[in-house]
């Protein structure tokens, strides 16, 4: 009987048999097949992930911040992870967009390279993929005191 090694197998030398878990020539099961990431599955990892960081207040431009609060208002729901973030999937790499919201008082160079390594780490962990650029637009600043004015408001309209 001969050695043989799997073919697509990786970190294995010779002296490994074809056995009954695998067919000869088909390769180790890992290896069988070809996994698709979809973009709307990635943009719910970055905006997850970015939500974590510290200083980061919320995601989206103006408008669809205004917008997606009103449809979560009405609604009940809550806040879309996907609102202000855009991923573009190739089949090794991906590209990262995001507009952000930063806590008044935050260095935004700190928090900026903080959602990079955040977004980098996850994509790379869960997914597998190579995180090319994360380009992040800050968008806006959020003032102490902003959301309770907004809250007042809404509370005076029945």
């Amino acid at each position: 009987m001969t050695d043989r090694t799997a073919a697509g197998t990786q970190g294995k030398t010779g002296g490994e048999k074809a056995g009954s878990s695998m067919k000869e020539g088909l390769g180790a099961p890992e290896v069988r097949g070809r996994t698709t990431i979809a973009d709307s599955v990635a943009e719910k990892i970055v905006g997850v992930v970015t939500r974590d960081v510290p200083g980061i207040h919320g995601l989206g431009t103006g408008m669809a911040r205004t917008m997606g609060g009103m449809r979560d208002r009405v609604s009940g729901g809550r806040p879309s992870v996907t609102r202000g973030v855009q991923v573009e999937v190739g089949e090794k790499q991906a590209a990262v967009d995001l507009d952000v919201v930063v806590d008044y008082g935050a260095p935004i160079p700190d928090v900026v390279a903080d959602v990079r390594a955040s977004v980098i780490a996850a994509m790379d962990r869960m997914t597998g993929l190579e995180v090319v650029e994360v380009n992040v637009v800050v968008d806006d600043v959020d003032l102490p005191g902003d959301d309770d004015e907004d809250a007042k408001n809404d509370d005076r309209v029945a």
